[in-house]
């Protein structure tokens, strides 16, 4: 196949893909419609606030774009492990980890305001990478399964840096949270009344380098191809151990970055509260980006995009149409379940897949 047929093909199976994902987000739509109209709400005038007050309101196409950093980050952190036939959920406790590692670096070193940035937004990459090899070593020299260990570490990060924040690292002045990182260590707001920052050119980078990873490197080749058939790999001379020990640290990484960016690029606060609540929830939501964007670096920045304008034009469908926050949170999670149900099907036949060729072998 030439260069012209390989454009042509990768275009017809984009264009299969948006077209299948359209198609369910319509479907997502209609039954949320549906509830609506059993518990006496207008489905078009609900619609038309979400979607107008995400992307027409004063600053509410930018909010929609801030509300995304997180989750398109902690989406590489799952889509990579998953790329590479893990099953990666640890996100949350990574996140974490970043969070507190940005405060450590951005409230208690004092850099100039550019060193200050980059080394406060590595830090934070460090941290989340440091908590990713736990489960690491686990699986490659132990055999734990990842979902076990990453669930664990979850939870001992969850109280880790609660202690932290809560005991080590707070404001004297504002016990509920921690010292807010310095003015040095802060990512420059890009538009008002929104909270959206130069932060989403880091994130944007991460993504980016991501796909060069993936499809453009050794590294990259040798992880879709343990995903893809695991005997096949290890025939081939692959190392399972090289393959768990880099998608880890690269999930570790966006992660951390994620924690990171929640803290030093997400005004008012520019801290992390005792209660973890300006950080958490994000490592879970990242698998339904994940999930939705087919574990792809370009889609799970559109899929990311797509979850944060649900979420930010959920308050105006809330705030302006009526609908009560607990069905709005019901409709919303319904859109993503059905956006997510193609790519879950392509991971359970691909699994099938795999389990059949073995029986055969064997």
């Amino acid at each position: 196949m030439g260069l012209a047929g390989e454009l042509r093909e990768n275009v017809r199976r984009i264009s299969v893909s948006l077209l299948i994902s359209l198609g369910v987000f319509v479907i997502g739509l209609s039954i949320g419609a549906v509830l609506m109209v059993i518990f006496g709400y207008n489905p078009l005038k609900a619609y038309r606030s979400l979607f107008y007050g995400a992307l027409l309101e004063r600053g509410g196409l930018a909010e929609s774009i801030s509300l995304s950093i997180p989750l398109m980050l902690s989406g590489l952190t799952f889509a990579i492990s998953a790329k590479a036939g893990l099953f990666n959920i640890g996100a949350e406790g990574q996140i974490y980890l970043g969070a507190i590692g940005a405060v450590i670096a951005g409230a208690y070193l004092s850099l100039p305001f550019l060193l200050h940035l980059i080394v406060t937004t590595l830090f934070a990459m460090l941290l989340g990478v440091a908590w990713s090899l736990g489960p690491a070593l686990l699986k490659i020299y132990r055999g734990v399964n990842e979902v076990i260990t990453t669930i664990m570490f979850n939870w001992i990060a969850t109280y880790l840096v609660m202690y932290l924040a809560l005991n080590v690292f707070y404001d004297p002045q504002r016990a509920e949270r921690t010292v807010t990182v310095l003015p040095t260590a802060r990512y420059p707001q890009l538009v008002e009344y929104s909270s959206l920052t130069t932060a989403i050119f880091a994130a944007l980078l991460l993504c980016i380098v991501f796909y060069v990873i993936l499809f453009k490197t050794k590294i990259g080749y040798e992880l879709r191809v343990y995903g893809s058939n695991p005997d096949a790999a290890k025939y081939s001379g692959i190392s399972s151990k090289k393959v768990v020990l880099y998608s880890f640290i690269l999930g570790g990484m966006a992660a951390g970055l994620a924690g990171g960016l929640l803290i030093t690029g997400r005004p008012p606060t520019f801290a992390l509260y005792g209660t973890l609540g300006n950080v958490s929830g994000y490592g879970f939501d990242g698998i339904g980006v994940a999930l939705i964007g087919r574990n792809h670096p370009i889609g799970i920045m559109l899929s990311a995009f797509l979850i944060a304008l649900l979420r930010n034009g959920g308050r105006y469908m809330e705030f302006q149409a009526g609908v009560y926050s607990e069905l709005v949170r019901a409709i919303i999670g319904i859109i993503v379940i059905a956006l997510a149900i193609p790519e879950i099907y392509e991971m359970v036949a691909r699994y099938m897949r795999i389990r059949r060729a073995r029986r055969m072998v064997e």
